[in-house]
């Protein structure tokens, strides 16, 4: 069975080709020759992820999955959420996304926030979403070169390293999209062997 995974990312393909069944053949976007941008105008991380997927469904009749990220914070009332990735403006700049965060927080004594994604994967026409969640706290000041987003301000409850200062193999064992990608290879695999 072969699965398009919408991303552009090669890296982020390769990775769960190395953890989905042997009998799964992960393709990106390059792999099928697509570069063009894939419309995220859902007012939620599900929807976005929905729409993703539901766009290259459309175009090429393949089984597909996507997935959508948020850092949602309570003293914010969710915020940044779905903009996460644009949340100091349109040219996603990781440094100045944290940034203001930051100094919106700054004299907040609620800190709590998590991350959030979900994966959506359709195969032969059937939809189905997939969710991980890891809560945590927003640090007053950035720690740690490693990650890439908001990963130096994000303290995951029960820990004491920020995401930035954990290994990639640290953090995919408690990282929000490591539990999604988790639940949706023990689907792929139930179907596999089902």
């Amino acid at each position: 069975m072969k699965i398009i995974f919408a991303t552009t990312n090669q890296n982020k393909a390769i990775e769960i080709q190395k953890i989905v069944p042997e009998s799964i053949e992960i393709l990106s976007l390059k792999d099928i020759n697509f570069e063009s941008e894939i419309p995220e105008t859902s007012p939620t991380i599900e929807g976005n992820a929905m729409q993703k997927v539901k766009f290259i469904v459309d175009k090429f009749a393949m089984n597909c999955f996507a997935d959508d990220t948020g850092l949602e914070i309570d003293s914010l009332n969710g915020e940044p959420g779905v903009y996460s990735a644009r949340y100091a403006g349109l040219e996603r700049s990781d440094t100045k996304n944290m940034d203001l965060v930051l100094t919106k927080l700054s004299t907040q004594t609620n800190r709590k926030a998590r991350f959030k994604t979900v994966i959506a994967l359709s195969i032969n026409g059937e939809l189905n979403c997939f969710e991980g969640i890891v809560e945590g706290q927003i640090i007053t000041e950035k720690r740690g070169v490693l990650g890439f987003g908001y990963d130096p301000i994000f303290l995951p409850d029960g820990f004491d390293k920020t995401f930035a200062e954990m290994t990639i193999e640290e953090k995919n064992l408690i990282s929000h999209r490591g539990r999604a990608f988790q639940k949706m290879i023990s689907f792929l695999k139930d179907k596999n062997n089902g």
